[in-house]
């Protein structure tokens, strides 16, 4: 418990540090985040094999996500749907100039990990370049994290009805509720004192939205580790696993976090 609080910090400071930089030095964090979380589900899903050298398919993969975090650092979203797909076009090409060296699924499985990892986190930095990225980006922790803390006490201590229990036995639909509501207050909270009370509504709402969305992020990294027998993704950060397995409901919250804000804050 002790390693699990300490490595939590260290994060926590890591992040508030990179974050309020943003720019470049987010760009690498997410980058490397980015590569290590790919890393991790690609062994999972049996791509890369402990002993063996990493396949032709893997780097390409790796390097997609170094040019697609590259690009969207100097262009932002203009060109992020083109470089995405030259990036999947790169995996494929090395398939085909390979085959049958590899299968399809492995093919599939290095596409799969680039977007579900590289892409959908690298909206954290699309967030940080709005106009108003150094407030709304930190929604997108809130309403990860502040929502399973919530969950976790509301569930222990009145959850009652499984919300999903074979993936996620301790899981309650009260838990939800409370992690949900506790996002959204610590959205508003978040706003009064640190956007000097603009935006407490928005801020509420999308925290509340996005740890609606976070829930299924979370129990979709179960799954995967669940349909491939692991315990963890790895073992980076003591006592909480690998990126995966810390940032497994950020991922899916990037996303919504980015659509909501442009909507509700950015007008577009």
């Amino acid at each position: 418990m002790k390693t699990r609080v300490i490595s939590g910090a260290v994060l926590a400071a890591i992040g508030l540090i990179t974050i309020w930089l943003g720019g470049p030095v987010l760009a690498a964090v997410l980058l490397f985040c980015s590569l290590v979380g790919m890393y991790e589900l690609q062994k999972a899903c049996g791509v890369i094999r402990d002993g063996e050298k990493w396949p032709a398919l893997s780097v390409a993969g790796f390097a997609g996500a170094a040019f697609y975090d590259l690009f969207l650092l100097l262009s932002g979203r203009r060109f992020a749907v083109v470089i995405a797909a030259f990036a999947v076009m790169a995996v494929m090409m090395v398939y085909v100039l390979t085959f049958p060296k590899y299968h399809a699924d492995q093919a599939i499985a290095v596409c799969f990990s680039f977007f579900y990892v590289t892409v959908m986190l690298g909206f954290i930095l699309l967030i940080r370049l709005e106009k108003e990225g150094l407030i709304l980006v930190w929604l997108v922790f809130l309403s990860s994290w502040v929502a399973d803390t919530c969950a976790y006490f509301v569930g222990r201590a009145v959850g009652r009805h499984k919300m999903a229990p074979v993936l996620s036995p301790k899981k309650t639909w009260e838990g939800a509720a409370g992690g949900i509501a506790g996002a959204g207050i610590s959205g508003a909270l978040f706003a009064l004192i640190f956007a000097e009370g603009r935006l407490v509504g928005e801020c509420a709402l999308i925290c509340a939205v996005g740890a609606v969305i976070s829930i299924f992020g979370d129990l979709a990294a179960s799954a995967v580790k669940r349909d491939h027998s692991i315990k963890d993704y790895g073992n980076l950060i003591p006592g909480h696993g690998g990126i995966m397995d810390r940032f497994d409901s950020v991922i899916f919250t990037a996303p919504v976090i980015y659509f909501l804000s442009l909507l509700l804050v950015s007008g577009i």
